[in-house]
């Protein structure tokens, strides 16, 4: 049989940063077994520190919170509490993502959540040139500056790494 191409579909996020008129590049590996973020990035051929996952938590307040982290960390949770001014922070449990941002465990992006929570990108992000998150869509990845990615939505720096 012949090769089969996959077409990359356009995701909302995708369509966000268009309307925004913030550039970006699309990245597909649906056709790859990747599952982490350190997997797609691997199977993108890009680089791990480049590449972001999002985290969303929640504060003892009830607050809900957005962080960004580069895929091989792990999100400190100490430091991300004193850096949104929460006593405590923890994960949001996986079964509270779909109803909380409309996206699914493995394509969450902080671009398109059905609210827009205050959102927090390791400092690192600002040694590169463009940086890598979630399409919003499992198999999709997106490319852009940190300057296009605050075109979109409100995104403040801070040390949140362990």
């Amino acid at each position: 049989m012949g090769d089969k191409k996959q077409k990359i579909e356009k995701t909302n996020v995708m369509r966000v940063l268009e309307q925004k008129k913030a550039a970006y590049t699309a990245h597909y590996y649906g056709d790859t077994d990747a599952v982490s973020g350190v997997e797609v990035v691997t199977a993108l051929g890009e680089n791990p520190k480049q590449a972001f996952k999002t985290l969303v938590t929640t504060a003892g307040s009830g607050e809900h919170y957005v962080f960004m982290v580069p895929v091989e960390r792990e999100l400190d949770l100490k430091k991300a509490a004193k850096t949104v001014g929460e006593k405590n922070i923890e994960m949001l449990k996986a079964k509270e993502l779909l109803p909380l941002t409309g996206y699914v465990h493995g394509g969450c992006s902080p671009i398109g959540m059905k609210k827009q929570y205050k959102t927090i990108i390791d400092k690192s992000a600002e040694d590169f040139d463009t940086i890598l998150f979630s399409g919003g869509k499992i198999g999709y990845q997106v490319e852009t500056t940190l300057e296009n990615l605050r075109k979109v939505i409100p995104v403040e720096l801070g040390d949140v790494c362990i």
